[in-house]
């Protein structure tokens, strides 16, 4: 070969390598690079109870509620909350429809967080604790599901009078870049998190006002940050995530009262857990303790796959991205109840149509729309009858009994068929509610037609939960949970 056609040869080379790689970036979630180890790390995260005091700044702690009906009351006001921030981005889902793809990548580094239930919060089901800036700054945020905005208290004016909050100082943070309000990312990947058209100067940050249904809500500027994750339960070893999006909130209004922001957890293109989870094996999980667990039991939240040996008995199903964005979405093709399918029109369950099914940890209780809760709740009372009635009435609790004349063996097993064969069975504690002293009450709500139905955290709990984004695939499986704190 001549010298001529050997270099002809090595360019032509070193262009389809070019191509290639372009194509490759490409194809890569948003254009960031995920990387590939072969080791198997775990980097965690704690969720804590709203009660311990990690959760405020002068270690103070409010207490749990002096009884499960102080405990409920605020369980129904979260809820009532949740339903309505629901109800107002479910108007918006035309606009909301997905525009971004997930591509597989050989990523196998796991990141686990530990989760403890903050089920009696008002303004959050779970919290995590959160290192943001260089060096590391540890905050305490809600962990939300249904929020595609991750943004943390930066100012002394953001609803922190007392000053039991933690303040991040962006001035402090070497690793603290703004994003421009003239970038494209601003003025177009951010239009659907709540970015503002505001721009006075080509240099001035592109800014955000985010509110919630509750009438709260927080404005700020956006950045890429840099996170810290642990890579243990106890964070002796760790990692640092670079370019994060977050969100520097300068004015805070609302329930943030006993958080220092929001980690976004939604399925959206800017959203912690799906940036997280595209550099760690585009696979996010979940494993929640039972709801009166004690504070110190731990859940979590993992990023990648968890160590330690496969649970037994793991069932897929799809998982339906990008339709009711920032929510995640199931095929449910009914309910059974002691063996036999109640008679639930399938308009309640078409996900493309008026129905559809979410499954959301930031949702205590499961709500089903009248179309389903009430032969859900028919098919309960005969059994419910044997157990006596009581006339407790609150809120959204229809059917309440005796819990002394309360025989678990009795009642009829529920089930959850989705449309490709799988079953969700839950023990009949996640739908058998603890209520108040001596008293049980069926926990399921009622919601108007059409419309979602939930999944809420307390049907979810002792499971384990596995979101598969690019297999598009939920997984789930008995757990005790609180055994994966050692697997992990």
């Amino acid at each position: 070969m001549s010298i001529m056609s050997l270099f002809l040869f090595l360019l032509s080379l070193l262009l389809l390598i070019s191509s290639n790689n372009n194509i490759n970036n490409h194809n890569f979630l948003f254009g960031v690079h995920a990387f590939a180890s072969a080791t198997d790390v775990a980097a965690q995260f704690e969720l804590i109870h709203r009660h311990a005091p990690e959760v405020y700044k002068n270690g103070t702690t409010l207490g749990p509620p002096k009884t499960r009906l102080e405990r409920i009351k605020q369980l129904v006001h979260s809820d009532n909350a949740r339903w309505q921030t629901i109800s107002r981005r479910l108007q918006g889902q035309g606009q909301r429809r997905m525009a971004f793809e997930f591509h597989g990548g050989d990523n196998k580094i796991p990141v686990d967080i530990p989760m403890r239930s903050a089920a009696d919060t008002g303004s959050g089901q779970y919290f995590v604790s959160f290192r943001v800036g260089t060096p590391p700054k540890k905050f305490v945020l809600i962990a939300d599901t249904g929020s595609d905005v991750t943004w943390i208290n930066c100012c002394h004016n953001c609803f922190d009078s007392n000053g039991t909050h933690r303040i991040f100082h962006p001035k402090r943070s070497p690793s603290f870049k703004t994003i421009p309000c003239l970038s494209e990312m601003c003025k177009v990947d951010l239009a659907g998190s709540f970015s503002l058209s505001y721009c006075p100067t080509k240099l001035s940050p592109c800014t955000f006002d985010y509110r919630y249904a509750d009438s709260s809500k927080v404005t700020g500027i956006f950045a890429n940050e840099t996170v810290t994750v642990g890579l243990d339960l106890h964070n002796h070893q760790k990692m640092k995530l670079h370019d994060v999006l977050i969100g520097c909130g300068q004015s805070s209004e609302g329930s943030f009262k006993d958080a220092d922001g929001v980690m976004g957890l939604g399925y959206s293109k800017h959203s912690f857990a799906i940036r997280v989870a595209e550099r760690f094996g585009y696979k996010f999980s979940y494993c929640l303790v039972d709801h009166l667990s004690p504070s110190n039991f731990a859940s979590y939240l993992s990023f990648g796959k968890p160590k330690g040996p496969k649970l037994q008995n793991m069932q897929y199903t799809e998982l339906i991205l990008g339709v009711i964005n920032p929510f995640y979405a199931v095929n449910v093709s009914g309910i059974s109840i002691g063996g036999v399918m109640l008679k639930i029109s399938s308009e309640v369950w078409d996900i493309g149509g008026s129905g559809g099914v979410i499954i959301d940890s930031g949702s205590t209780l499961t709500t089903l729309t009248e179309h389903a809760f009430l032969p859900v709740i028919a098919a309960f009372e005969s059994t419910l009858q044997k157990f006596g009635i009581v006339g407790f009435k609150f809120g959204i609790f229809k059917y309440c009994f005796d819990a002394k004349k309360f025989e678990e063996s009795l009642v009829p097993k529920l089930v959850f068929h989705f449309a490709d064969g799988a079953q969700f069975m839950p023990p009949v504690k996640s739908y058998v509610i603890d209520v108040a002293d001596g008293v049980k009450c069926l926990g399921f709500a009622s919601s108007g037609w059409p419309g979602v139905s939930v999944i809420g955290n307390i049907l979810q709990q002792n499971h384990f939960w596995e979101f598969d984004l690019v297999g598009k695939k939920l997984g789930f499986a008995p757990s005790s949970c609180t055994s994966l704190k050692s697997k992990l």
